[in-house]
């Protein structure tokens, strides 16, 4: 095994972290299932052939009818600290200390500790991150409660496309879901099942049954490992893909001893369809900004199937995050505008049987708890099992009507170019128009204007074509806007580095899978990492010598 050295100024956190023992621990969990990643990686990669040679659109698989036609089984029941989930707190990447102690204090049931599209995977961000959370575990955090008391743990991984540059595992670099996955429990698992808080997972961008299987394996052999008993680690798997909604309730069964529920949120979900399909003309999606929301059938029915699916197996439906955030003056017209929006929204998913949800704004917990308590009774909707609920494949992957209009193009533009350029500061997440974006949005972003360069789309505006020429223009024009900002050459070059990627990202004839593995892998994006950390480094020095 071969790992990178610290990153500066985490030397006594990296020591805390990368123990003779933990690293015994790492090297035998990457080897044992390394292999294993590659092979669903593979099968994705096979599974995406398939359907584009032949044709074929996604169904509910004949292989596996006997377990959704089997009445009897049930997820094990989610331990008592799970029960009521009602408001999580979401992308809340751990690198961000203070933040993250604001959360630990804060009412909300859960917290999603965020290594993944709320978190930049730098490897000082990864380092500080796990180690907060080893901090905030074991009460080492400045006025935060323990464990017991505080919101529970919901710990993200990075998804399977992700890879820690950092550290070498018999010549390969190491899964970066592993990395993640095999710190937090080897820190952190005995101490969190003891106090009844834990280990509890949220899993990204699971396609199959068969991730979910793999998962589980992974899950057992880390109990087994460490002493804990089996079914102690609890996972709520996050269906942000269209193929992953076809088999969630094989995904529950996999899952059933580990199994804290499913997830859904719309952008990610909406992106996968451009992933899959998106050069087909038929699943163009349109702008959303204006027509793409929860209320729309083909989303609405992934929700009411996520509900119906989960509730029938005794498993928990949680809902999407709340990206507004509420104006500072709670006495101002704005202030009353955007909470009555986001109950507006929260309520579609109440009324759908969800048993709770995320914000990112923390003011917004206590609002949306009390939505909770005014239209629901008990701590959680399991009782609701939607037996009303039909959902057949063309209500899945029926595209919602629409156009493109320029305020649409511009608003997907302008938040994909300035995600890339927090990514180069080791950012995940910005604030754009009263709401949070992370890479979450900037996916669906990128994806839409790929789709619409792809397929030659018109503007409702004014008819034209959205070609590289209008994006390339309407980036300049951007470009013109922020660089204003921008208070250094180095500013000023990580912008346009970013809009440089963007535009070729955008552009590109095959589509690039995932904007977060595209951008982990790319030596420009790599270099300004390396760049960045030598500017902490002299900044720390600056401060020394003041």
């Amino acid at each position: 095994m071969e790992l990178s050295p610290p990153p500066s100024g985490l030397e006594a956190e990296y020591a805390a972290l990368f123990t003779p023992a933990s690293l015994h621990f790492l090297h035998e969990l990457i080897s044992i299932f390394d292999p294993q990643v590659d092979q669903i990686l593979q099968q994705r990669v096979s599974r995406k052939a398939h359907l584009d040679l032949s044709g074929d659109l996604p169904n509910f698989l004949g292989s596996t009818a006997h377990i959704r036609n089997d009445p009897t089984w049930r997820v094990l029941p989610v331990p008592p600290r799970l029960q009521k989930r009602h408001v999580d707190i979401g992308d809340m990447a751990p690198c961000d200390t203070q933040r993250f102690i604001r959360a630990l204090q804060s009412p909300a049931q859960g917290i999603q500790v965020d290594f993944d599209d709320g978190n930049c995977p730098t490897f000082f961000n990864q380092v500080k991150g796990i180690h907060n959370v080893i901090k905030a575990v074991n009460k080492q955090l400045p006025d935060v409660p323990h464990i017991s008391q505080a919101p529970v743990l919901m710990l993200r991984p990075r998804a399977w496309n992700m890879v820690e540059h950092n550290m070498m595992v018999e010549g390969k670099e190491a899964p970066g879901p592993l990395f993640d996955f095999g710190l937090l429990m080897f820190h952190c698992g005995k101490m969190l099942f003891e106090h009844k808080c834990g280990p509890f997972f949220y899993l990204s961008k699971v396609e199959s049954f068969m991730e979910a299987r793999l998962w589980n394996k992974i899950f057992v052999w880390t109990q087994q490992k460490l002493g804990l008993p089996l079914g102690s680690i609890k996972a709520t798997v996050l269906i942000e893909n269209v193929l992953a909604s076809f088999e969630m309730e094989e995904i529950l069964y996999e899952l059933r001893e580990h199994s804290a529920g499913l997830n859904c949120g719309i952008w990610d979900y909406s992106a996968s369809f451009v992933n899959k399909f998106g050069h087909r003309p038929a699943f163009l999606l349109p702008d959303r900004s204006k027509y793409v929301n929860i209320g729309k059938r083909f989303l609405r029915s992934y929700m009411d199937l996520l509900v119906q699916t989960c509730h029938r197996r005794g498993a928990l439906a949680t809902g999407g995050m709340a990206a507004l955030l509420l104006p500072q003056d709670v006495h101002a017209d704005s202030y009353s505008r955007v909470l009555a929006s986001v109950k507006r929204l929260k309520l579609l998913e109440i009324h759908a049987g969800v048993d709770g949800f995320m914000v990112y704004d923390l003011n917004l917990i206590e609002p949306m708890q009390e939505l909770f308590q005014i239209h629901t009774e008990g701590d959680n909707q399991l009782h609701q099992l939607r037996g009303d609920v039909r959902v057949t494949p063309e209500d899945l992957l029926s595209m919602p009507s629409g156009g493109v209009t320029l305020f649409g193009l511009r608003y997907n533009i302008a938040v994909g170019v300035p995600l890339l350029t927090l990514g180069f500061s080791g950012k995940g997440h910005f604030f754009y128009k009263g709401q949070v974006e992370d890479s979450a949005t900037a996916e669906i972003s990128r994806s839409q204007v790929w789709q619409w360069i792809r397929h030659q789309t018109r503007l409702e505006d004014d008819s034209r074509v959205v070609s590289r020429r209008l994006v390339t223009d309407i980036t300049g024009e951007l470009m013109m806007e922020l660089g204003v900002h921008c208070r250094s050459d180095w500013s000023k070059r990580r912008l346009h580095t970013a809009a440089d990627m963007f535009l070729e990202v955008v552009l590109k004839k095959h589509f690039p899978e995932f904007i977060t593995s595209y951008l982990n892998q790319d030596h420009t994006f790599l270099s300004f990492q390396n760049l960045l950390q030598e500017e902490v480094l002299e900044t720390d020095q600056q401060r020394a010598k003041l």
